[in-house]
């Protein structure tokens, strides 16, 4: 028997934070039209999401999905690593 998961949302950002042990913000940007002027408007939603091997840093883009609450603010986890951020020495 196989089971199958629920659709979930998949979201791409890039981590702005480290906020504890296995925890990380996550800036997430997108556009949306002016509704009367109808140009294109940057926005961005910070959310806090569940790093399980505390492999991720500040400049990392990283996938995401929802998930159950796993804490007061966390309602995402990290499913992989995108692109890495470049060391600066």
């Amino acid at each position: 028997m196989s089971e199958e998961r629920n659709s979930r949302k998949l979201l791409q950002g890039v981590v702005s934070s480290r906020s504890g042990d296995k925890s990380v913000k996550v800036t997430v940007a997108y556009k949306i039209p002016h509704p009367r002027f109808h140009k294109v408007i940057n926005r961005k939603t910070v959310l806090h999401a569940h790093d399980e091997q505390n492999e991720t840093k500040p400049g990392d883009k990283v996938e995401i999905m929802e998930t159950r609450p796993l804490s007061k603010l966390k309602r995402w986890r990290i499913i992989r690593v995108l692109h890495v951020a470049p060391v600066l020495d």
